[in-house]
């Protein structure tokens, strides 16, 4: 089993825990890492883009001239989309991107992720971060403590002094371990787990 160093937020050692083989072990599979931040960039998009047809565009009810003996093309529509200010062929409409892959591919892409951040020693276990009330600024000593740039914070429980205190901070994220995707772990450059959320996280992934 891979075992890892705890911290406290002095960033001093306290202890070591033994991690899951399983969770943050395993082999790294790139392709169902990107299969699934596919799916989720999908989910994502508004797909809001909208176009009228030539049934949508007001005016043009009257035949602009006859059929024969003009000399011009035909026409039986001054909205068709050949004309200046006709409809638009085959355009997009408001739509769903959302595609959902397999439960098990799922599972198989976040234990990926957090195998290769353990691997690529860009995990940080924190024993607790106390917060005793919102200050943003002893949350950000702790955080240029550890030297991190760009960090997702996983906690177990709701804590709403330490979730406000990091609420300004634009590289950081605060996340609950039920919430803890594929997406965020290869956004930010660091993973801060609080020691409580480990439990979490392997027990929904070897459920």
């Amino acid at each position: 089993m891979p075992v890892a160093g705890v911290y406290d937020i002095e960033n001093k050692r306290i202890s070591d825990i033994e991690l899951s083989d399983a969770v943050f072990g395993a082999p790294v599979n790139e392709a169902v890492i990107y299969d699934v931040i596919r799916m989720q960039m999908a989910a994502r998009r508004s797909g809001t883009a909208c176009t009228k047809g030539r049934s949508d565009v007001s005016g043009g009810g009257k035949k602009p001239w006859r059929q024969k003996g003009t000399g011009r093309a035909r026409s039986g529509h001054s909205r068709s989309p050949i004309w200046r200010g006709g409809g638009t062929v085959f355009g997009p409409l408001p739509r769903s991107y959302a595609f959902k892959l397999p439960k098990k591919v799922r599972r198989l892409a976040l234990i990926s992720a957090l195998s290769m951040k353990f691997q690529e020693e860009r995990m940080i276990i924190l024993k607790d971060f106390p917060m005793a009330e919102i200050k943003t600024k002893k949350f950000r000593e702790v955080v240029e403590r550890f030297g991190l740039a760009k960090a997702l914070f996983v906690i177990n429980e709701p804590q709403p002094n330490l979730e406000k205190s990091s609420r300004n901070m634009k590289d950081v994220k605060m996340v609950r371990s039920e919430g803890i995707n594929v997406y965020d772990l290869l956004k930010y450059d660091y993973v801060v787990l609080l020691e409580p959320s480990i439990k979490n996280i392997e027990g929904a992934l070897l459920s």
